[in-house]
């Protein structure tokens, strides 16, 4: 029980931690639909242990704020109604303060529990709001970027905290053969229920990178006209492409000729060396077409993930986000965390350098739309 309890200290400690350089005015704006203010962030992580744990299972449990299921609830319709999401951040009530005040209210309750009242059940949703609270984490550190990077002032979030430095440390391809492999999380800790059930898979033969696609390599395809032929774009891309008048990558700019990109400890140049990030999958495709290659299907990729490094971006695939033989979706809100998502998002495998420690295997099934590019998503390139 113990063990428990000190992560939940320690996990629910990092998320405050990531918000210490912030000044009150960083928590509470919202930049796009798709992103949340951090204040929501502290306030959701906080809501989810106490609708699924506090008020189930604690008897004479108070709410801290009945208001708050309200405010909070993000898309659990059996948890009731809610604040529209693109409306998060026209809240400037709760305050910040307000909201610290419901993260101890809520901490202390679950660190007050004692032994005998974790049941399994308990144990469970723990665990499932302890992994909840480190996507949160990294949606809050993504989230941020885009609310700064998209501020002409371009802001430094902290000296530090620059994310953009690694590069590839191997090169060449690895030579997967042809045949039936298994697929799945098969194992005795956690995953979430999209990676359920263990199933076999056909696979032909192919030849994966063990590289990610560079920021130098990128250049090459800008340098060939490759945001103005048409001839790499999926239909769905150029219509996007044309729209939003994409030419480059997220956070790009070009300064006295030079590639500058934003980064969390502000305005640097581009490393040709590094690895590319901020990328949508209809960006990747058109990359991968011009290079006369494909991205991995998301079963490629994990066949093959023991025999190359990852975790630096998350990895574009070619697979659309559909459940698993014999999925079965949990009863009530709880079943709504994945499910209702397998709609055709594009599936991302692997983990990113934003991502928190322990939570990624190469069973992780990631989801975006192919538009979407605020995360740290990258491209690995298959023969």
């Amino acid at each position: 029980m113990s063990n428990i309890i000190n992560e939940f200290v320690a996990i629910r400690k990092h998320t405050e931690a990531l918000c210490k350089p912030l000044k009150t005015e960083d928590y509470v704006v919202q930049s796009a639909v798709f992103t949340s203010p951090a204040k929501w962030h502290l306030g959701h992580t906080t809501w989810f242990f106490e609708e699924f744990i506090l008020k189930n299972f604690v008897k004479n449990y108070s709410p801290f704020d009945e208001k708050f299921n309200f405010i909070f609830n993000s898309y659990y319709n059996n948890a009731g109604e809610r604040v529209n999401r693109a409306n998060r951040g026209n809240l400037s009530r709760p305050t910040v303060e307000r909201i610290y005040e419901y993260r101890n209210h809520v901490d202390n309750a679950i660190e007050n529990l004692n032994e005998k009242k974790i049941n399994e059940n308990i144990m469970e949703l723990l665990v499932l709001g302890l992994n909840h609270e480190q996507q949160h984490q990294e949606l809050l550190i993504t989230d941020l970027k885009f609310m700064f990077g998209n501020n002409p002032l371009l802001p430094v979030y902290h000296n530090d905290f620059q994310l953009l430095n690694d590069k590839n440390e191997e090169k060449g391809y690895l030579a997967i053969k042809e045949g039936v492999y298994d697929i799945g999380y098969n194992g005795n800790g956690f995953c979430y229920d999209n990676e359920l059930n263990p199933h076999k898979v056909y696979i032909h033969d192919f030849e994966i990178s063990k590289s990610l696609v560079t920021n130098g390599d990128f250049i090459e395809f800008m340098d060939a006209g490759g945001y103005q032929n048409f001839n790499f774009w999926l239909e769905e891309g150029l219509h996007w492409k044309g729209k939003n008048s994409i030419n480059r990558p997220l956070y790009w700019q070009k300064k006295d000729g030079i590639w500058h990109h934003f980064t969390l400890s502000g305005l640097q140049k581009v490393n040709p060396d590094g690895i590319l990030t901020h990328i949508s999958f209809y960006e990747a495709a058109a990359y991968a077409e011009w290079r006369k290659m494909r991205l991995p299907t998301e079963f490629e990729w994990e066949v093959a993930s023991d025999k190359f490094d990852w975790g630096k971006r998350w990895e574009w695939t070619n697979s659309g986000y559909l459940p698993y033989p014999n999925f079965k979706k949990a009863a009530g809100a709880v079943g709504e965390y994945n499910g209702k998502f397998m709609d055709m998002q594009k599936v991302l495998r692997g983990a990113s350098v934003a991502t928190s420690k322990k939570h990624s295997r190469k069973t992780y099934r990631n989801f975006f739309y192919s538009e979407e590019r605020w995360q740290f998503t990258g491209i690995r390139l298959v023969k």
